[in-house]
């Protein structure tokens, strides 16, 4: 099957996902979704339909598809075609699917080992392309373990890391480590970029490697508009999973005596650490240009940096097939195998 045939399949998968289906496939896409949260409660229904959608839009149209198969001579068509091993995060909906459609394409086999977080949804997708087409359907088998492949992918915490380091060092390999994201503020900002960071910060509970856990202002910048602009997420405190953190988190703080901002669904706290615990929003402070480059470079974890000169406010968890995970071009190693 050719390149050609598999982005037709990939766009009616995108129409799909839009729900430009039938009225039973619509049904069977609602069905689904609600299995997935069903089976893990951090998956709710508005956070799943926004995975969908971005997917659906920013990766599944055809001339997105074409244009970026372009940019990789002889992708999709291996001389001599392999077996790639990918093994899927489950922090947040679909995260796993760039690397499957990535392979896909590729013209490799791939094995995929699902993460049991996010075991309903992309097995249903890969379901739908061997539905439409038993030839594609072949390409892509999903298994508990990985064995006899000739390169993995493999993308989990700094300690699985290592057991994937490993277990594959022998074999071409992608090893994706722990990443988060920060923001760069200067006091600047309007009401509507500011919540537009609420987004990056907040959507999917703040469980992506591309969500912001970190932001970085000017000495005696006026946090109090950064708090209002996060009201808007008010409604994730009716989520119990989200307060039971919000409140352990706070009971954290205050018992260190530790000092902190509330605008009752986010703690804003001070601390040197890029990362931060769900529900909890780091803030670090600069003097100048040459300090925020400085507190930037020594950050080797950063997935996005959100900025008005860099990635926009609003943006870090809206991806483009570009985007690669780690800044490692996955379209690339698959067109080197």
């Amino acid at each position: 099957m050719n390149v050609t045939n598999k982005i037709t399949l990939l766009e009616r998968l995108g129409a799909y996902l839009n729900g430009q289906g039938t009225d039973e496939e619509r049904e069977e896409l609602r069905l689904v979704k609600e299995k997935a949260f069903r089976q893990n409660g951090w998956f709710i229904p508005e956070f799943v339909d926004l995975a969908v959608g971005q997917i659906a839009d920013n990766f599944l149209r055809r001339p997105l598809l074409e244009a970026w198969v372009a940019q990789y001579p002889g992708f999709g068509e291996p001389k001599a075609p392999k077996t790639v091993g990918i093994v899927a995060a489950g922090n947040i909906p679909l995260v796993g699917f760039h690397d499957w459609l990535t392979g896909f394409l590729s013209g490799h086999r791939i094995k995929l080992k699902l993460s049991s977080k996010d075991a309903v949804l992309l097995p249903h997708l890969i379901g739908k392309i061997a539905e439409w087409s038993p030839e594609a359907g072949e390409l892509t088998s999903i298994q508990d373990v990985l064995k006899d492949c000739d390169a993995y992918i493999a993308t989990g915490s700094n300690n699985s890391a290592r057991y994937f380091e490993f277990y594959f060092s022998k074999y071409p390999h992608i090893i994706r480590r722990n990443r988060t994201s920060v923001a760069v503020l200067t006091g600047t900002e309007t009401p509507a970029q500011l919540e537009s960071l609420a987004d990056d910060a907040l959507l999917y509970f703040g469980l992506g490697c591309r969500n912001v856990t970190k932001v970085l202002v000017p000495e005696g910048y006026d946090f109090e508009p950064l708090m209002i602009a996060f009201k808007k997420y008010d409604w994730l405190m009716d989520n119990h999973k989200y307060k039971n953190n919000y409140d352990y988190n706070l009971a954290l703080l205050l018992l260190n005596n530790a000092p902190f901002k509330t605008n009752d669904n986010l703690l804003l706290h001070e601390n040197e650490s890029v990362f931060s615990p769900l529900s909890v929003l780091h803030y670090g402070m600069y003097r100048n240009r040459g300090e925020l480059e400085a507190q930037l470079a020594e950050n080797a974890d950063l997935q996005c940096i959100v900025a008005a000169d860099r990635i926009a406010f609003g943006q870090a968890q809206a991806p483009r097939l570009t985007d690669y995970a780690d800044g490692v071009d996955t379209a690339a190693f698959f067109t080197a195998l």
